[in-house]
């Protein structure tokens, strides 16, 4: 692979050579930090986790040097971080039985301005050579500016690839600001009640994070715990972990789709849908 960046870098946990690994790909996260995959990609690992047709491969765009920083870690210097981190991510990627890890080192700078074409075509190479079958990666109402570049960046990526090579589905998922407010029929509903052990481990494994004052496993554990009591008012849990996704397949499918009007027009049907409620109790009075 031709990186852009001289630090990026591609970790197989079994050894398979790179091109190798990277081409049995089947489910393909693309996250702006260390932990980002682990937090909003939990269904993947789990759908492909000690699988023989199924392989999860791992994308951080970013190379954690602005990260929080607390306890033992709190006099490490931007680059001590970014070392802690990417060993952090491979940890992690050991652990839940990843195809590959890939880390492409940018700072997020570099993320965020859209004239930086470096981010997006590193991501084409990973696509062309990964060929998933799912991508995901931040949903587009998200609130950390890195990740609504990132998730930008991935669709014009994809954007760019001839039909036959484009996923058949991509979801943005939630880490800096849930999915619940979505109407139930915009909403991608993820089942991730297994291995409940492997989840806490994986998102335990980012030490400099947990121990430095950002709880991010007990907070993940229990959104994921509460969507699935709350996701359905008249039923009993059926689950007793869900996380929530937003469908961005229609503008890879269609590319003369607007991100912002996509993304408004599921603010506008939640909005809809709340006025609705609220004048039919008026009404009613």
């Amino acid at each position: 692979m031709d990186f852009k960046q001289p630090g990026a870098q591609v970790y197989v946990p079994d050894g398979l050579a790179d091109d190798a690994a990277l081409a049995r790909t089947t489910h393909l996260a693309i996250g702006a930090h260390q932990d980002d995959l682990e937090i909003m990609a939990a269904h993947g690992i789990l759908t492909c986790y000690q699988q023989d047709n199924l392989w999860y491969t791992g994308v951080v765009v970013t190379d954690g040097s602005g990260s929080p920083r607390a306890g033992i870690y709190a006099d490490y210097t931007d680059e001590e971080m970014q070392q802690v981190r990417a060993l952090e991510q491979k940890k992690a990627a050991f652990l839940g039985d990843f195809g590959a890890q890939v880390l492409l080192d940018y700072p997020s700078r570099a993320v965020k301005d859209p004239r930086n074409t470096g981010v997006v075509n590193d991501l084409v190479q990973l696509l062309q050579v990964t060929s998933p079958q799912t991508v995901y990666t931040h949903n587009l109402a998200d609130k950390h500016p890195t990740h609504i570049g990132v998730a930008v960046k991935v669709i014009q990526a994809l954007r760019s690839l001839p039909d036959e090579q484009r996923p058949s589905q991509v979801y943005g998922c939630e880490v800096w600001r849930d999915l619940d407010w979505l109407l139930d029929q915009d909403k991608v509903v993820f089942d991730v009640s297994g291995q409940e052990g492997l989840q806490m481990a994986l998102l335990g494994v980012f030490d400099s994070q947990v121990s430095g004052g950002k709880r991010y496993d007990l907070a993940t554990m229990g959104r994921r715990r509460a969507h699935a009591t709350y996701h359905a008012s008249h039923d009993t849990d059926a689950a007793t972990g869900l996380t929530f996704g937003m469908d961005l397949t229609p503008l890879i499918e269609n590319p003369a789709l607007d991100i912002a009007d996509f993304v408004s027009s599921h603010i506008d049907r939640f909005k809809a849908d709340v006025i609705q409620q609220i004048q039919q109790n008026l009404n009613a009075s």
